[in-house]
């Protein structure tokens, strides 16, 4: 698969569970799976404030973007100045 990373996303929940929303997306990068699940339960309390019955952090796989897909996209054009 790669190089790549984990982050915690914030999901909040419907009751039971169900019917999911990504809220956000924590800022920080885990270089494993396993020290991003440990960081999860903090993560979750730091950002508990979404009005969901309830919430839940999930650990996702990343892929760094290739410099080739970000030289894809054109650079965009200055706008000009009339004077």
């Amino acid at each position: 698969m790669g190089p790549g990373y984990f982050i915690i996303a914030i999901l909040g929940c419907a009751d039971g569970s169900t019917d999911c929303t990504p809220v956000m997306t924590v800022p920080a990068r885990y270089e494993s799976e396993a020290a991003c699940s440990a960081a999860a339960p903090k993560a979750l309390l730091d950002n508990s404030n979404f009005d969901f019955p309830s919430l839940l952090a999930e650990c996702r796989r990343e892929q760094p973007r290739a410099a080739a897909e970000r030289d894809r996209d054109p650079p965009p054009v200055p706008e000009a100045r009339r004077g």
